[in-house]
């Protein structure tokens, strides 16, 4: 009874009138509803692999973005460079936790061209020639230094060239890290400095340049890729704080990076900060136009959410929705040329193609691709495919134009500190 108790109430408690008179009771629990929209549960996964991944480049960028404006830092434009493509969704105690997932992440963009990468045999070169340069314990920064400005348009003394290395590991309590190891060389025809005293096998090693129709030895790594990332980088200091970067980044041969990226992923760390908010109604523009055309064509049998985050067949049944995916386009053509290099794209059924040429990542008003085209100049072809206002995650390939006879194509890069 009421008239027993004493002492201050918390706001757990609540009074009742019963037959019995006035008692106290604890307050009925109220089911909270989750916040965010799945679109904002999305945006929200993906930031914490970002800034996990920015730790370990952090201290070793040094005006990584050219064009910064003021008040922006590197982690702003490396967010704003990776949001939206190869998302990876992390969960709260991963997180809290310390984890990291090494992903194909953008850490520098700027004017100079891009260095190109691809596998061979399992390891990954780049498109820096290095004629009949074999690299040894006896190879001298000089000579390292000639080969590359000799075969290779764009580089000069002075420009320095590094090396990325992001590798995945598990920790005692499972979770998922990344460790770097980092090399530079600094070119100068005149060191005669050993090449090995300043970087390591793991970054600078001659392998066969065939793959990129160089006549000679490439850039390349000592030892396959697995389950890790890594990029070579070119900058260019020209004093007063105005250091020259390309656009790169990290080539990533990760087995765990796509347990990350799915659906379900994108579910599990939604549920760790609290679930979806599954009735709210959020209106996305760039999904309206799809919508609308969908209504205009009569097609009742089917019923698709806002962003495509709810797809099914007439609502029948009370089945789980799925999400609408989309998947990236194809982009063909030689990477490596001489003269020129035709470009075609394919992608699914229904959907259209945006591309850009410029190393930005493309939106749903970039330029529309309708016909194969020609480049003529070492480019970064960026793409997406566009369905029923779904946008897929962005395919990338960067052709170079080699130099007549065997040259490499022109080099690209960042701003690194040691």
């Amino acid at each position: 009874m009421i008239e027993q108790a004493s002492g201050k109430f918390g706001k757990g408690i609540v009074f009742r009138n019963t037959k019995n008179g006035l008692v106290m009771a604890a307050a009925p629990s109220k089911a909270s509803t989750p916040r965010r929209s799945e679109g904002q549960a999305k945006v929200r996964g993906q930031i914490a692999n970002i800034a996990a991944n920015f730790r370990l480049f952090d201290g070793k960028l040094a005006l990584a973005f050219e064009g910064k404006a003021p008040g922006q830092n590197e982690f702003n434009l490396m967010v704003q460079g990776n949001f939206g493509v190869e998302p990876v969704f992390m969960p709260k105690q991963m997180r809290l936790n310390g984890g990291c997932i090494v992903a194909p992440l953008l850490y520098c963009r700027g004017s100079l061209p891009s260095i190109g990468m691809e596998i061979q045999d399992g390891v990954l070169v780049s498109d820096i020639a290095l004629g009949t340069l074999v690299i040894g314990a006896s190879t001298t920064v000089a000579e390292f230094s000639a080969a590359v400005e000799t075969y290779n348009k764009g580089w000069e003394d002075g420009d320095q060239c590094s090396f990325f290395l992001l590798t995945q590991y598990f920790d005692a309590m499972g979770t998922p890290r990344a460790l770097m190891a980092t090399n530079k060389v600094v070119l100068d025809v005149n060191d005669e400095g050993l090449l090995r005293d300043v970087a390591g096998a793991e970054g600078f090693s001659s392998v066969n340049g065939s793959g990129f129709g160089v006549n000679g030895y490439v850039l390349g790594m000592g030892q396959p890729l697995q389950n890790a990332g890594a990029s070579w980088t070119h900058s260019r200091d020209r004093g007063n704080g105005n250091i020259r970067v390309s656009t790169q980044r990290l080539y990533v041969v990760n087995d765990i990076l796509a347990d990350y990226q799915s659906y379900a992923a994108m579910k599990a760390c939604a549920d760790s900060y609290g679930g979806i908010n599954t009735k709210a109604v959020y209106l996305n523009p760039s999904t309206l136009a799809g919508a609308l055309s969908t209504a205009q064509s009569g097609n009742n049998g089917s019923s698709q959410g806002s962003g495509g985050t709810n797809s099914g067949t007439g609502n029948t049944g009370g089945g789980t929705t799925q999400p609408v995916t989309v998947n990236a386009p194809t982009i063909s053509g030689n990477t490596s040329f001489t003269d020129s290099s035709q470009v075609s794209m394919s992608a699914e059924s229904g959907a259209e193609i945006r591309y850009t040429l410029d190393g930005s990542n493309p939106t749903a008003s970039s330029t529309l691709y309708s016909a194969p085209f020609t480049l003529s100049e070492t480019t970064t072809v960026r793409a997406v495919a566009i369905k029923d206002g779904v946008m897929s995650t962005v395919a990338s390939r960067t052709f170079t134009k080699t130099e007549s006879g065997g040259g490499g194509g022109e080099g690209g890069g960042s701003g690194f500190n040691s």
